[in-house]
C-alpha cells in the first residue's frame, strides 16, 4: 500500500501560482511512477500531469503545458505539482495518484489521494 496525501491547495487570482505536494508513506515511493489529475464541479476526473518513477519522463495535458511542472523527490517520498499562470479554469480538486508506469489513463493508478482544492479567481 502507497499513502498519499496532497497539500498545497488555495485560493489564487488569475495570473498567480500555487505548488502542490504529495507526499507518500507505506511502499517505497520511488518504485511508482505518480500522476496529478483533477475534478472541477459537474465533470470527470481528467489527466494533468505525470512522471516516471525515475522522473525522466514527464507528460502534459494540453491545456497546462507550458504553464504546469511534475517534479518529484525520491529522497524525500514527495511529489510536486507547480502551477504558473493559473487561470480561472484550472479550478478543481487536484489529486495525487501513484502506479506502475507514467500514465495519462486515470484506471491506470492503483493509490489516491485524498484530492486538494485549487480555487483560481478571475
Amino acid at each position: 500500500q502507497v499513502q498519499l496525501v496532497e497539500s498545497g491547495g488555495g485560493l489564487v487570482q488569475a495570473g498567480g501560482s500555487l505548488r502542490l505536494s504529495c507526499a507518500a508513506s507505506g511502499r517505497t515511493f520511488s518504485n511508482y511512477a505518480m500522476g496529478w489529475f483533477r475534478q472541477a464541479p459537474g465533470k470527470e476526473r481528467e489527466f494533468v500531469a505525470s512522471i516516471s518513477w525515475r522522473g525522466i519522463i514527464t507528460y502534459y495535458a494540453d491545456s497546462v503545458k507550458g504553464r504546469f511542472t511534475i517534479s518529484r523527490d525520491n529522497a524525500k517520498n514527495t511529489g510536486y505539482l507547480q502551477m504558473n499562470s493559473l487561470k480561472p479554469e484550472d479550478t478543481a480538486v487536484y489529486y495525487c495518484a501513484a502506479g506502475p508506469t507514467a500514465q495519462t489513463i486515470i484506471n491506470k493508478y492503483d493509490y489516491w489521494g485524498q484530492g486538494t482544492q485549487v480555487t483560481v479567481s478571475s
